[in-house]
């Protein structure tokens, strides 16, 4: 029994926030139907470079990028722009417990499949809209995407290397944290909807925009301007508040050094052959070490610049001082921990047999997380929602067929 099994999600999203949510529902057991475009399906299935590839015919499949957030769906294809089409959602929408959709403001009003009028069928409905900007306020109406929102959100603000440093300048992060962030607080709100319906028996609506979320996690760097009025700025890898939090050179590469206390900067301090600083009115504290940020940085990688990355890894391993290598991504997965928890799976896949996967991090005692659903191909499950949950027959799905709706 997973925790979900129960749940019923129509699945209206494309792109990474939406589908990431839906990712999250369908690892937790619920019956995810995604509805795609007949003949194109979600944007993300053509975003290449990396494509599967068919082991027998060597034809490109999906995008590893679609790959990544359709774990564990049901596909199907419904042309939601007909008439007839429009019925197939709202029928399926009638049994469903959520419906998660991504369009523009009111994008679904015009084919009556937007809450206002889904509840009318199904008061029991969890409706959750992702959007740029929300459904109130001056950028209501316009796209929103996760590069433009992590810039106007503030998150660029303080990602990158200081502007007076070669390099310096705003940058995104090199996953888009803005759609996936909001995937996950709409998987949160979903669940919450959901424990709320236990009780009163009725659904909601859930507005959730990727900018709100954006400014939401901003966490301690919108505090430090709302208790101080000091705007934050780029750092690099330093940090505002802790002094060393960095990374440092080494004869090499590099390695980060993440002190959290005074008492790990003194066994920092020995380690590196400084004693001393430990009582150095300069070194002590960490507010001191915040004052002398430069000359406490530059007497450290003074001396990790004489050792060796794993050397001065394992050593400060034994110190208890937390640290750690900057690892390209397959390090990450050669890891011996990242191993040991899991983390790469292989998911059934309908053209290769089997797909790598990234496993959930959701770790459940009672009602763990099963990777018994791989992502699917476009339209794959089409023809089995529509017999078992509609009722539909050959002469009828051939009829849709024929008229271009599935």
């Amino acid at each position: 029994m997973r925790a979900l099994d129960d749940i019923v999600v129509l699945d209206l999203s494309r792109v990474l926030a939406g589908p990431w949510c839906t990712q999250n529902l369908a690892d937790l057991g619920a019956t995810v139907i995604k509805v795609e475009k007949p003949g194109a399906g979600d944007d993300t299935r053509s975003w290449g470079p990396i494509f599967l590839k068919d082991p027998k015919t060597g034809e490109r499949g999906d995008a590893a990028y679609y790959l990544a957030a359709n774990r564990g769906k049901l596909s199907i294809t419904v042309d939601m722009a007909s008439p007839e089409g429009q019925a197939i959602i709202r029928d399926l929408a009638k049994q469903a417990d959520v419906v998660i959709e991504n369009y523009k403001l009111g994008g679904l009003k015009k084919y009556g499949l937007d809450y206002e009028s889904l509840k009318v069928i199904n008061p029991r409905l969890v409706y959750c809209s992702i959007t740029g900007f929300g459904q109130t306020g001056p950028y209501a109406s316009r796209a929103g995407y996760d590069f433009l929102i992590q810039g106007m959100g503030g998150l660029m603000s303080v990602t990158g290397e200081r502007d007076d440093l070669p390099g310096g300048g705003p940058q995104k992060a090199g996953v888009a944290l803005a759609d996936v962030m909001t995937g996950l607080y709409a998987t949160i709100a979903i669940l919450a909807a959901l424990n709320q319906r236990h009780r009163s028996g009725e659904g909601q609506y859930i507005d959730m925009a990727l900018l709100d979320v954006q400014v939401s996690t901003l966490a301690n760097q919108a505090l430090y301007y709302l208790v101080s009025g000091q705007v934050p700025v780029r750092m690099g890898n330093g940090h505002a508040a802790i002094v060393p939090y960095q990374s440092f050179p080494t004869a090499d590469g590099h390695v980060i050094i993440a002190v959290g206390n005074d008492y790990q900067f003194g066994k920092l301090a020995e380690e590196l052959g400084h004693p001393e600083w430990k009582t150095d009115p300069r070194f002590a504290t960490n507010i001191e070490r915040l004052n002398n940020r430069a000359l406490v940085v530059s007497a450290i990688e003074a001396e990790t610049r004489k050792r060796t990355m794993d050397d001065l890894i394992a050593a400060l391993e034994k110190r208890q001082v937390p640290c750690g290598p900057i690892n390209t991504i397959d390090k990450v997965f050669a890891d011996p921990h990242v191993k040991a928890r899991g983390l790469q799976k292989t998911v059934p896949h309908t053209q290769q047999g089997e797909v790598p996967s990234v496993a959930s991090p959701l770790r459940l005692s009672a009602s763990p997380v099963a990777y018994d659903r791989g992502p699917p191909l476009l339209g794959e499950h089409t023809d089995q929602v529509l017999r078992e949950r509609l009722g539909f027959d050959d002469a009828r799905l051939q009829e849709l067929r024929q008229k271009g709706v599935i």
